[in-house]
């Protein structure tokens, strides 16, 4: 774990409802080293990884993701909110605690085949990125493995994506 990553995402309590412990990562990202030392470790472990194509989850997902394909001359993909992308869309629909919502890719985004590292700020329940991995893998995308700032260990996401390789670079347990 990156201490000095950890100590640079602040924390807000009962945001956005009572209970909540929110981890801001915009202290973190405004600040320089600690933002470049969470860009390096991420290009540092994925460097050497086969992979054709970089998936950023909305929104924080993209600004990690970004820097990520750009330090490893991929592409980058955008998984979005429903009715935010121009083109023809593929989506998947996934459970929340109350309710339902879903993302989505444009149709051409990732082809047959395609080696999919998946980047997102945070691991919680793990229903977004259990929903990005299954429309991956929708379109014929293989996963490499998602990637994520921050995990939450006591909510069990990881169990949702236990089949993929997963990598985080802090933990926030029972805090």
């Amino acid at each position: 774990m990156t201490e000095s990553i950890r100590k640079k995402i602040r924390t807000i309590p009962d945001w956005p409802k009572k209970g909540i412990m929110f981890r801001d990562i915009t202290t973190l990202i405004k600040d320089p080293e600690g933002f470049r030392e969470t860009c390096d470790k991420f290009h540092e472990y994925y460097k050497n990884k086969d992979i054709d194509i970089i998936v950023g989850i909305e929104s924080r997902g993209f600004i990690f993701g970004s820097v990520l394909a750009y330090k490893m001359g991929k592409g980058l993909v955008l998984m979005r909110k429903p009715g935010k992308l121009p083109s023809d869309t593929v989506s998947q629909e996934y459970e929340l605690e109350y309710g339902k919502d879903s993302i989505e890719m444009h149709t051409d985004a990732i082809k047959k085949g395609d080696r999919v590292l998946i980047v997102d700020d945070l691991l919680a329940t793990g229903g977004t990125m259990e929903a990005a991995c299954n429309l991956v893998r929708k379109v014929g995308g293989h996963i490499v493995g998602c990637a994520f700032v921050i995990e939450l260990p006591e909510l069990k996401g990881r169990k949702r994506v236990a089949n993929f390789e997963l990598f985080k670079l802090v933990d926030f347990e029972g805090e």
